[in-house]
């Protein structure tokens, strides 16, 4: 009898003892697309120093969105190594340089253009809505998830308005951060991804 009130006591310890994780981390290792996505470290590094932007960053999403394949097109028609949406960041790049319309496919699936468009979105992100952020490793943190969830959804978690979300984001530790957007961003693909890009950072 003692036994099982035991192993019944055991059990609930175990069940009790931590707030579960939203991010599974099982299923995606990060070296093969790590080793593809370096395969176009010439033209990322020429992008990066183009636009201000960290060459491990942007090997880093190329992994993950495409593991360094540059004609994928995804089923939401994200295409190429950065997997851009032209309606999306594309229109946002030829905005910011001046241009009407937006990138075709075909300019998408071109390496050195999709890292250019990719690597401008960054900066874009960077210097706009989320200027203002203090620490870089926090601002790398939100880069990384405003590039796959927009920067908007992320600051929307801290305050509606702009500057009282920033001026939270800069009250915390880069490793708060970290676990308040694991913990609060209204997508769960955003913790996932973070924790992805992160890795392959790591990997690099």
């Amino acid at each position: 009898m003692k036994l099982r009130w035991l192993i019944v006591l055991s059990v609930l310890l175990v069940g009790c003892s931590s707030k579960p994780s939203r991010v599974q981390h099982g299923g995606w290792e990060a070296g093969r697309p790590v080793q593809g996505a370096q395969t176009w470290m010439p033209i990322t590094e020429e992008a990066a120093e183009t636009w201000g932007v960290s060459p491990r960053l942007i090997t880093a999403i190329i992994a993950v969105e495409s593991g360094g394949n540059p004609q994928l097109v995804s089923r939401s028609n994200a295409v190429g190594l950065m997997q851009i949406k032209a309606s999306t960041a594309g229109r946002e790049v030829y905005r910011h340089e001046g241009r009407s319309g937006q990138p075709s496919t075909s300019d998408l699936k071109d390496p050195a253009r999709n890292i250019d468009i990719g690597a401008a979105y960054l900066s874009i992100l960077e210097n706009g809505i989320l200027r203002g952020i203090d620490n870089p490793q926090t601002m790398e943190y939100a880069l990384i998830v405003s590039y796959v969830n927009g920067a908007g959804a992320l600051l929307r978690i801290f305050s509606s308005d702009r500057g009282e979300a920033i001026e939270q984001i800069n009250d915390m530790s880069p490793e708060a951060f970290w676990q308040y957007v694991m913990d609060n961003h209204p997508s769960s693909q955003a913790p996932r991804y973070l924790w992805k890009v992160k890795r392959a950072m790591e990997s690099a």
